[in-house]
């Protein structure tokens, strides 16, 4: 993609997008003062929807426990409504440090044309990797840390249940580990094309390998926790990296639970695992997902974009599954 000009003058007004009840976004105007000392104008080119979490926050299902803890940075707006959400943003520096200007940088910024944000919280994107494909970079943080939390080594049999955008980059991920054998479980038949580009093999769920070493539950689903648990070898680990809002989740905890001492280990991205703490920053861990983002392979996770202007009609429909998408781009050209 060839970069943007920057505009001679700098617009005073942005467009932002708004969830304001259930099933209902709207686009909002909003004024913006000149940016702080030690702030940069970012001008948006693309910003990713979250397909699991911004479907929850639509449908006002993130609970009243949760709500500080998932606020995103930057957001407006408090849970349930209305709020303006998103944290996935590619865009130019357009406004600030002279030094930076025409700089492509990565932040997690609601979806929104135009906005101020401090300098330390913009991460500059690879100039090897491109702006779109950089929407990725918070998908590949959480896919990072899951692996952090479930240990995957060299050689191991993985089972990776949910074939959405985080579980794909988590079977991209373990299938680059020497020796790995990686399944994607889904019971779309139609995430057996990304599975295998992406260098894993694909199965349904009544034909997914058992005695797996390790499994990596990612569907969103109550249904594929019990499936990951069925998957998993004796003493093995299943990696909850699910995230289900106010609905309630009922787990097989009988058959092999006990009897093959099975581990259920939650992953959230919020915190990076307790064993690299003393060396790992939420930046050197951002930064570490852009650079894996070179990978011209994980183009293929990637859906038509959408205009900004189209979103309130667009995104309820993907958000509720009836039009696919992965990962779903909103373009602000």
């Amino acid at each position: 993609m060839t970069q943007r000009n920057i505009p001679k003058i700098i617009p005073q007004t942005a467009q932002a997008l708004w969830s304001v009840s259930p099933g209902q976004l709207e686009i909002r105007e909003t004024h913006l003062p000149g940016p702080d000392a030690g702030s940069l104008r970012i001008r948006a080119l693309w910003s990713a929807v979250s397909l699991g979490t911004e479907r929850l926050v639509l449908a006002g299902e993130v609970p009243e426990s949760e709500r500080e803890r998932m606020r995103a940075p930057f957001q407006e707006g408090e849970f349930p409504f209305p709020v303006k959400y998103g944290y996935a943003c590619v865009g130019e520096v357009a406004g600030g440090d002279a030094s930076r200007l025409g700089e492509i940088v990565f932040c997690l910024h609601p979806h929104q044309s135009l906005f101020n944000i401090p300098a330390g919280a913009t991460v500059p994107v690879p100039a090897d990797v491109p702006p779109l494909r950089a929407i990725l970079a918070a998908n590949m943080e959480t896919a990072l840390n899951g692996l952090w939390d479930g240990s995957a080594s060299p050689g191991d049999h993985i089972a990776v249940v949910g074939g959405g955008v985080v579980g794909l980059l988590v079977a991209r991920l373990c299938a680059q580990l020497p020796g790995t054998r990686v399944t994607l479980v889904d019971t779309d038949p139609a995430k057996e094309a990304p599975a295998r580009a992406l260098g894993a093999g694909f199965a349904m769920p009544a034909t997914a390998p058992t005695g797996q070493d390790l499994v990596f539950h990612a569907s969103g689903h109550p249904a594929g926790l019990d499936t990951a648990l069925a998957l998993a070898g004796t003493e093995a680990k299943v990696v909850e990296m699910s995230w289900y809002g106010t609905k309630p989740v009922t787990a097989t905890l009988g058959g092999g639970f006990h009897s093959q001492r099975l581990t259920l280990r939650s992953s959230q991205v919020g915190r990076i695992p307790p064993e690299r703490q003393a060396r790992w920053t939420h930046r050197r861990r951002l930064e570490t997902a852009l650079s894996l983002l070179r990978d011209p392979a994980l183009d293929i996770l990637i859906s038509s974009p959408i205009r900004l202007i189209d979103a309130p009609q667009a995104l309820p429909d993907i958000l509720a599954g009836r039009r696919a998408a992965l990962a779903q781009p909103i373009d602000y050209g």
